[in-house]
């Protein structure tokens, strides 16, 4: 990651924060920010469509989280010629879902995967801005099984480290900013 310093340095000076938002006690780091700056927004592309041309390339088909994982998920996948499959929440998606119940750093919810979006044993990269608790990353992990896929690695911008969500994933987790 040292090669991306200087990268990862401009875009962590463009991530805003929220005392209390969503709720009391939470401190809510807004990715959305960096789009305040396109220089920015644009070389956190160029950083993660990089580290996972180097560190993932075999990967089949890109998984993105609802909904920031959105902002990034389908940028990889083009860039790298492969599908782009989303993660969303109950009831958004058609057809066949499967379902995983999970808890996040304020509640519970479930996610949603369409049964026919993974081949067995396509190599799976899963995309995501944040990770908390670890909950929803998991929970992906579990439905891209499901599915018949094999998780290569999740991806995500920033981690909070205080709430040890990585040791709560099956899966490796890397990230580019922590607080």
């Amino acid at each position: 990651m040292e090669e991306f310093k200087d990268d990862i340095e401009l875009v962590k000076s463009n991530i805003n924060s929220y005392p209390d938002f969503p709720k009391s006690g939470i401190l809510f780091r807004d990715i959305f920010s960096i789009f305040n700056n396109p220089k920015a927004a644009k070389v956190l592309d160029s950083v993660l469509l990089r580290y996972v041309k180097k560190i993932v390339p075999q990967t089949d088909v890109v998984v993105a989280l609802e909904s920031r994982g959105f902002l990034f998920g389908p940028t990889l996948a083009l860039e790298m010629g492969v599908p782009f499959v989303p993660v969303r929440k109950k009831g958004k998606l058609p057809g066949i879902v499967y379902q995983k119940s999970y808890a996040l750093e304020y509640g519970t919810d479930i996610l949603e995967i369409q049964a026919s979006s993974i081949q067995r044993g396509q190599k799976v990269l899963i995309v995501d801005d944040l990770i908390a608790t670890g909950g929803t990353l998991e929970a992906s992990c579990q439905l891209v099984r499901q599915c018949g896929g094999e998780v290569l690695q999740c991806l995500v911008v920033m981690e909070l480290q205080d709430l040890k969500g990585k040791e709560k994933v099956s899966a490796q987790v890397e990230s580019f900013i922590k607080f």
